[in-house]
């Protein structure tokens, strides 16, 4: 299994969102990533809608589906009765479901499963009745995908946050285990694997090597930091060779 890379358009949106302008465009640089090979894009549209706006959803999924069809959409959030319905009435190929309190600057923790696994278990079921593909975003943790997988989950989403803001060498190798530990984990409980938050063309390759079972990263932050030096699209393309795209 090739790993492929969903471009996450939320930095897009929040440097839009700092003045009352339509630009920098989150659809056509959108359609910038889907052209250069990224196989969907992810938005998590908060309550605040401090950068993905409800008005963004609709747009996104029509680019999607009109324009490239068999790329993926990804809409991450909380799933509080609002989410439900906006990922209802969008119909993506996948929700990822983070236990984020509003108030969070970004995802920064996994699931409790065992703590919220009645709450789980429905909200999945209903997904599931409108035909979309469920990850669950949990802590490098080997005891996680197995609960998930108890729950309904389709896959898990490692937070990769640790893994990725260690630059001493000792921790990122302690925390690089911990991804792979839950990442073989996954695969034992028949779960697929996922992984974001600070992934970089640096830390990935090795990431995408150990756990070839690695089916989709997810990145945001990098991609745009990047995209300011190098453009969208030759980032792209970068971070597809980073994980092995070509």
């Amino acid at each position: 299994m090739a790993c492929k890379l969903s471009v996450n358009v939320n930095a897009i949106a929040y440097l839009r969102n700092r003045r009352d302008l339509p630009w920098p465009s989150v659809e056509e640089l959108g359609r910038v990533a889907l052209d250069a090979g990224a196989v969907g894009l992810t938005i998590h549209p908060r309550p605040d809608e401090r950068h993905i706006r409800g008005a963004d959803v609709p747009v996104l999924r029509d680019l999607l589906r009109k324009s490239y069809p068999g790329r993926e959409y990804n809409i991450e959030g909380y799933p509080d009765e609002r989410f439900l319905k906006l990922v209802e009435a969008n119909a993506p190929d996948q929700v990822t479901l983070v236990p984020d309190d509003p108030s969070q600057g970004t995802s920064d923790h996994g699931w409790d499963i065992a703590k919220n696994r009645a709450l789980l278990t429905d909200v999945i079921a209903r997904l599931h009745r409108g035909n979309m593909r469920v990850s669950l975003f949990i802590d490098p943790d080997p005891a996680a995908p197995a609960l998930a997988k108890a729950v309904g989950a389709d896959r898990v989403e490692i937070y990769t946050g640790p893994y990725g803001g260690a630059l001493e060498p000792h921790a990122a190798r302690r925390e690089f285990d911990k991804v792979v530990a839950t990442g073989k984990a996954a695969e034992a409980a028949g779960v697929g694997l996922n992984a974001g938050h600070d992934l970089t063309r640096a830390n990935l390759p090795a990431l995408v090597k150990t756990l070839p079972n690695l089916a989709e990263v997810s990145i945001g932050h990098a991609v745009v930091a990047d995209a300011m030096m190098l453009g969208m699209a030759e980032t792209v393309r970068q971070f597809r060779m980073a994980i092995g795209d070509r």
